[in-house]
């Protein structure tokens, strides 16, 4: 079996735009589902306070219980609350861009390290610019794909560390203000939330909502979703599913991500309905059903790779000429000649 040693190119532009057009002009109605969910800061209150119940629980609990109740408890918890930022970088809470970005600073809380923030400037881009190498941040680094590709240990290594990879990842991008007032805000408040922690509960109690952290993006089930909503783990000409397994009911529906990219503007509770609304264009992608079993396949499955993802030098009317990307070159020849 051949190695993979680059990215899937695409010299189509990101999918999602077009589709949104489409589903719009033939079923209008889909608009009516725009609009904010001011009742999801009671579901994000509940689960940052939640997380702090249980770790003032397990304040004198042994190494191996708090990591047992950190993979059965905490990791679903803490995943929901990444949700809960996704959801205020989309600013579908409130109306104001202020509350929500203190929303988003509150569900950070139990995740000990200070992201949200950062993570809505990142996102957007994503959104914005799907692929693009330069400035999508959840497209892995070149070195990400040579140093782990298709080993099964590796992979595993690489789910168990995600946190620090999408760390590095953040060097790479470009046009990214890196701190402002809000950043010192997050990393303020964030640091006081941890130092309290210690403070009035103890290590333990910390090193609960830290193994919590990690467990809710890396070697997880939960962690199959980084996996899910990009890899081209079915078709190299689909570049994003949705799940529409059960755990979506636990982690607020962020399995639909087609329907998400497709209108970002709707908020969780409705992404269902964007489905439902139009079927025609869901139905007839590929989605998974299971993160878990997609979770094993991806560890196992030597056919998957880091480089399992689609990237594209075309970011619309401003064209990158960056050489950053492999084998760019023979990439902007093949361009010139599609569009020729």
């Amino acid at each position: 079996m051949q190695v993979k040693t680059n990215f899937h190119q695409s010299f189509e532009k990101e999918p999602h735009r077009d589709r949104t057009k489409k589903i719009i002009a033939e079923h209008p109605e889909v608009r009516e589902l725009i609009g904010k969910n001011p009742f999801t800061i009671i579901a994000l209150l509940f689960m940052v306070a939640s997380m702090v119940f249980i770790s003032y629980l397990l304040r004198d609990s042994a190494w191996w219980v708090i990591l047992l109740v950190a993979y059965f408890v905490g990791a679903f918890f803490n995943h929901s609350l990444f949700v809960m930022i996704h959801e205020c970088t989309h600013n579908l809470l409130f109306k104001k861009k202020g509350p929500n970005i203190l929303a988003g600073i509150v569900a950070n809380f139990p995740h000990v390290l200070p992201s949200s923030v950062l993570f809505m400037r990142y996102h957007i881009k994503h959104h914005s610019f799907q692929g693009i190498y330069e400035l999508d941040g959840d497209i892995p680094n070149v070195w990400e794909g040579r140093l782990i590709n298709n080993s099964t240990i590796g992979k595993a290594f690489w789910l168990l560390m995600y946190p620090i990879f999408q760390i590095f990842r953040t060097f790479r991008l470009k046009e990214i203000k890196p701190i402002d007032g809000w950043v010192v805000l997050n990393w303020t408040l964030q640091f006081a939330f941890d130092v309290a922690i210690i403070v009035f509960f103890g290590w333990s109690s910390f090193f609960f909502l830290f193994a919590s952290f990690f467990f809710s993006v890396g070697l997880h089930p939960l962690g199959a979703r980084w996996i899910q909503e990009h890899y081209l783990t079915i078709d190299e000409n689909q570049e994003t599913y949705s799940y529409y397994g059960p755990l979506n009911k636990v982690a607020f529906n962020v399995g639909y991500h087609n329907e998400h990219h497709d209108f970002p503007s709707v908020p969780w509770n409705r992404l269902p309905l964007v489905k439902k609304t139009a079927p025609s264009y869901y139905d007839s992608l590929h989605s998974h059903t299971s993160w878990t079993m997609l979770f094993f396949r991806f560890l196992f499955d030597k056919k998957l790779s880091i480089f399992d993802r689609t990237i594209r030098q075309d970011r619309g009317k401003v064209a990158l000429t960056d050489q950053s990307i492999p084998d760019v070159e023979i990439f902007e020849k093949h361009r010139e000649e599609v569009e020729a």
